[in-house]
């Protein structure tokens, strides 16, 4: 309820405590699971811990470069949406690919150095602009925008299903919290397929449901 009053008040303070809140939790799961990673023994919380820390990076990014935030202001509303797509294309691919390491061993170092390079050729293309246009003025979400939202939610499906088929591994409770997390996120993607604002309704469903997912 705060955090609609706030939108009503102000929809960049709203929007900034969405992604605040966000990548708050990201960094914490990426200290837990750093700080766990000699006796863990399973390559499934390393790879989200390490993995989200990226995404809060490109989402940080995105944070201060919303419309009506003045810190990229030769963007415009593009590239705020443009990094949130390179940020959910690279949560999906890090959800649909954890499982396959469940209670195997990996390389921190390694994995921390992938999404490094990852997150600096994705930043790379977005602010030198070769990465797809995502938003246009006046007209709205692009295309690709879409597309992208449509698609990085089948992917979201897939890891539901690949987590499903690993279940006997999770205590039921964090299964259940994990699943619920991947399903807010789809919905999240979703409610992103609809808006020509970025302030608008759907744009405040979508998160919300973002919010929810990381909780």
């Amino acid at each position: 309820l705060g955090l609609y009053l706030s939108s009503l008040h102000s929809y960049l303070l709203f929007h900034g405590l969405i992604e605040i809140v966000t990548i708050g939790v990201a960094f914490a799961l990426s200290i837990l699971a750093w700080n766990t990673r000699s006796y863990s023994g399973d390559g499934y919380l390393s790879l989200l811990g390490i993995g989200y820390a990226f995404i809060a990076l490109i989402d940080l990014l995105h944070t201060l470069a919303y419309k009506g935030m003045n810190v990229f202001p030769e963007f415009g509303a593009n590239l705020p949406t443009q990094l949130w797509i390179a940020a959910r294309y690279l949560q999906a691919a890090t959800l649909v690919a954890a499982p396959f390491f469940i209670e195997r061993r990996v390389s921190n170092h390694a994995i921390a150095g992938g999404y490094a390079v990852a997150v600096s050729v994705l930043v790379a293309m977005v602010f030198s602009g070769n990465f797809p246009d995502c938003f246009i003025e006046g007209k709205g979400l692009t295309p690709f925008k879409i597309g992208s939202e449509y698609l990085i939610t089948a992917i979201l499906l897939v890891s539901l299903y690949l987590l499903y088929r690993k279940r006997d591994c999770f205590n039921d409770l964090v299964f259940l919290l994990v699943a619920a997390s991947i399903v807010c996120t789809a919905l999240s993607e979703i409610s992103f397929t609809a808006y020509v604002s970025v302030y608008g309704l759907t744009n405040l469903v979508g998160h919300f449901a973002k919010l929810a997912a990381f909780y």
